[in-house]
């Protein structure tokens, strides 16, 4: 019994490490956007209150000679880079209102930009060390029909790297290149079998009409690729395909590492885009203590690899997300400096406040239901 609970003890503090990389990997991610506003805001002297590692109580703080206030807080789930006048008049020239359109929306794009240049450095480092992102079959169909042979079919550890042409990095990339085929359909792949790149016409064995990109029931059905189903939720477990790298050349490298990352940016609409139809579920989302979770699991799976990767998306998420135009995100308030740009003159400022305001709570609101919903 001892022994029992000293491995369950050593498994919980295993975890908890997992969770607090997690942790930090979110929280560097949102100092690294609020830093590229800072950095935007210092080179055009617009006036900073307070430049704030995490929310909550300060922990520490430290107030510099112009007044600009450094603070590290108790909860690590986010950060801020407060302007002076950012949500009202104020008299002050350095006021964020004051200042020229044009350099109020180089500020708001700035954490956006940042978090896109480190989500690239962090999938080059990614490539580099583990080579491109690619999919590996990892269980294949035993025993199929004559009809399908090794010539038109995948064997176990084919590693996918272009389906008609087109690269394949991820499980959506596949999904997106052979949706809409019908059974008895040839398919140009692009492989590696062996140790050695060839091309192989694989046929399809069934009908590949995907209900959304989280089909990969559908995916597996056409390919011959085994899996598991859990009976209770009817969920796949153990997908056949299984995420693997390639390496490449440098120059390979760095122009596919650009690539993955749209790719990354693509999947976030594609996402926006089936939720909008229903086709995906809201139960597909989740908030920030489902992100960190998702992390912490991924890391403790794949390790050092799975940490890169999914930094890398999260950097991703965190440049696209945050330059929608909905109300409360930088996207919104780009979309309101551009409008006072072309009129002239700005929108009322109580009014835009109030926007951004009930913008911030319903998304609060949304990410606290996206995560109940994992939950429950």
């Amino acid at each position: 019994m001892d022994s029992l609970f000293l491995a369950s003890f050593l498994e919980v503090l295993s975890f908890i490490g997992y969770i607090m990389l997690a942790l930090l990997v979110l929280l560097v991610m949102i100092t690294v956007h609020e830093f590229g506003h800072f950095i935007a805001g210092k080179i055009f002297k617009f006036g900073i209150n307070e430049f704030a590692i995490g929310f909550g109580p300060k922990i520490f703080s430290k107030v510099k000679r112009n007044g600009e206030v450094f603070s590290i807080r108790a909860l690590p789930l986010g950060g801020f880079c407060s302007f002076k006048g950012e949500d009202q008049d104020d008299p002050d020239p350095s006021a964020f209102n004051n200042k020229k359109p044009w350099q109020r929306l180089i500020v708001l794009v700035s954490g956006a930009l940042m978090n896109y240049i480190l989500a690239v450095v962090i999938i080059v480092l990614m490539f580099s060390f583990y080579g491109q992102s690619a999919i590996m079959t990892y269980t294949v169909e035993e025993n199929p029909p004559a009809i399908y042979t090794e010539d038109n079919s995948f064997v176990s550890r084919d590693v996918v790297l272009k389906v008609n042409g087109k690269n394949v990095y991820i499980l959506t990339d596949f999904i997106s290149a052979l949706d809409g085929k019908k059974e008895g359909d040839s398919v140009d792949v692009t492989l590696v079998r062996k140790g050695k790149i060839k091309d192989v016409k694989v046929l399809l064995r069934s009908d590949t009409d995907f209900q959304n990109i989280e089909d990969t029931q559908t995916l597996c059905d056409a390919l011959g690729i085994t899996y598991d189903i859990n009976l209770e939720s009817g969920q796949i477990e153990n997908i056949g395909l299984r995420s693997t790298g390639v390496k490449r050349d440098f120059f390979t490298t760095l122009v596919n590492s650009f690539t993955y990352s749209f790719k990354l940016a693509g999947t976030i609409f594609t996402v926006f885009g089936q939720l909008f139809t229903g086709s995906l579920g809201l139960n597909s989302l989740g908030g920030t203590v489902t992100t960190i979770s998702v992390t912490a699991n991924a890391i403790k799976v794949g390790g050092l690899w799975s940490l890169l990767n999914i930094a890398g998306f999260i950097g991703v998420n965190l440049a696209v997300f945050n330059l929608l135009p909905f109300p409360a995100l930088d996207g919104s308030r780009a979309l309101f400096t551009l409008i006072e740009w072309i009129r002239k003159k700005p929108l009322n400022r109580k009014v835009e406040g109030i926007i951004h305001a009930v913008g911030f709570i319903v998304l609060i609101t949304f990410a606290i239901f996206a995560d109940l919903q994992q939950c429950f």
